[in-house]
């Protein structure tokens, strides 16, 4: 059982007999009366999102989630193939199942995929990735104000803010998790 109070990105749990996954939760105590968990939660297998409050002492049955680690191969543009690196069998995905995750993969990287009962339902990026910026606004030399950023083009399309001395051709980590720049990366 999952209590609603132990809500996060990614927790899984069933409401009759569906299974569900939170997108995004926020844990709310007002000034008068009880705390409650706002949550924005999505069906597993018909994809409806759902904004619902509980309280924190709601229980729920936990969803059981079956996850993998594959290799992502390659785009057709409508379908995303991801390969499984101990069977060597391939999964065509749709834009929904892998819409936040696809910003920070680039061919050949892995990704964790979520199944329920067999289906794929989330690809999750890893936490932080090194990608190259490919187009970003040159920095003017002498600026230097503190939290000043610009916006840059990786090299897999996701647009990222970035300190203004960042630079085309730079290899950046990124917190997929956030979207955010981290630092630069070293070449590997």
């Amino acid at each position: 059982m999952v209590y609603a109070g132990d809500f996060r990105k990614g927790v899984t749990f069933e409401i009759n007999g569906q299974p569900h996954v939170v997108l995004d939760f926020q844990h709310v105590k007002p000034g008068k009366g009880a705390a409650f968990v706002r949550t924005k939660y999505r069906n597993i297998l018909n994809g409806a999102t759902r904004e619902e409050a509980f309280s924190p002492d709601d229980k729920f049955p936990k969803a059981h989630i079956e996850t993998k680690q594959m290799q992502y191969l390659y785009s057709d543009g409508e379908l995303y193939y991801f390969m499984d690196q101990e069977t060597y069998d391939q999964i065509p995905l749709g834009e929904e199942v892998v819409e936040e995750a696809i910003k920070y993969l680039r061919e050949n990287d892995t990704a964790t995929i979520k199944f329920y009962k067999g289906s794929a339902f989330l690809v999750e990026a890893p936490n932080f990735v090194n990608l190259k910026v490919v187009e970003t606004e040159p920095g003017v030399k002498g600026d230097t104000a503190t939290n000043v950023t610009k916006a840059a083009t990786v090299e897999t399309g996701a647009v990222i803010q970035v300190p203004i001395f960042i630079n085309e051709g730079e290899l950046i980590q990124i917190d997929t998790r956030t979207g955010e720049y981290l630092g630069r990366a070293k070449e590997a």
